[in-house]
């Protein structure tokens, strides 16, 4: 198994933001290429540990397989202070209970996909690689980017592009694919860019700053893998896992997941929702989170210019109540 080539996005600010002592239990909901476990490894450990979440379980073998040259992952897994996880996030609870934990102090989790799975050509995730039309991040589920692109109707393929892609030209993309499939099926991603691609003049494409298939590519993926309900239902069942004062920090990549957090977030550290004119309280609603920010954190130029794949970071935390 190669070394992983991804670069953990707001890796210092995200692991302040959680607040980290020694003896903790942390959370990971997603491992990637590990950066993000092992700097919560090094602030929990003596007498801590973290529980490293990722579906794709060629993420784990990765970062344990670093375990050899790598001394704080390799005394933790010794130790049993790294505890991985071959599941998705959105099983946290579920999870953290068949490992007897019922309450965490930090929970971290970075909804975006690592360089390693956007550079194998064999999961279908890049447009600058030819390789099949895949996109699962776990390869046991079913519906692939194939079976989207071939099967979806005009109308399921704009939503898709518009609201998973932010894509301004969704439904003439959508229409060139329908066309394009009548004549043959896609088979590959570089059938997919070549299409989109089409769609753009040459004076757009100049413009654009970003390959004309990547917001395709992006609503695609988000499709193929449940990632805005999965986000939720993760959101939901990991807050309330936070013992008092405990933390929790987001990355997103995306305006639909930040939105999604933004109100996810926001509902959480609501308190009494009773109509103005009550005189008293009657819900008796408390708030579970206090926002830590009033807006979110983004990297910094130093690191978008070292790592571009950063430029569309947001950071969000907020603390148990």
């Amino acid at each position: 198994m190669s070394k992983t080539r991804h670069v953990s996005v707001l890796l210092r600010e995200a692991v302040d933001a959680l607040n980290l002592q020694k003896g903790d239990t942390a959370v990971d909901a997603t491992l990637g290429g590990g950066g993000h476990t092992r700097e919560m490894l090094s602030r929990v450990t003596p007498g801590g540990r973290v529980v490293a979440f990722d579906a794709d379980e060629r993420a784990i073998e990765r970062f344990l397989g670093s375990a050899e040259s790598d001394g704080v992952v390799r005394e933790a897994a010794m130790k049993g202070s790294l505890v991985t996880v071959g599941r998705n996030f959105s099983r946290i609870r579920e999870t953290l209970g068949s490992l007897g934990i019922a309450q965490a102090d930090a929970v971290l989790a970075d909804f975006g996909f690592s360089s390693d799975q956007m550079d194998d050509p064999s999961r279908g995730f890049s447009f600058r690689m030819d390789g099949p039309l895949d996109m699962r991040l776990d390869p046991r589920t079913e519906l692939t980017a194939e079976r989207v692109v071939n099967g979806y109707d005009e109308s399921r393929l704009v939503r898709i592009l518009r609201e998973y892609g932010d894509e301004p030209k969704a439904r003439k993309i959508a229409g060139a694919i329908i066309s394009r499939r009548s004549e043959r099926p896609f088979r590959t991603t570089t059938d997919l860019s070549e299409t989109v691609a089409a769609c753009f003049s040459p004076e757009e494409r100049r413009g654009m700053g970003i390959h004309p298939a990547t917001r395709t590519f992006q609503g695609i993926r988000i499709e193929v893998n449940g990632e805005l309900a999965a986000i939720e239902s993760f959101l939901r069942e990991a807050v309330p896992l936070l013992r008092k004062g405990g933390r929790i920090a987001v990355i997103t990549f995306h305006s639909g997941e930040d939105a999604l957090v933004k109100r996810i977030f926001g509902e959480m550290a609501k308190g009494c929702v009773c109509p103005p004119e009550f005189p008293a309280c009657v819900c008796g609603r408390k708030p579970l989170l206090r926002l830590g920010t009033p807006r979110f954190v983004v990297p910094t130029a130093e690191e978008t210019a070292e790592n571009p794949r950063a430029r569309s970071a947001k950071l969000r935390f907020a603390e148990r109540v």
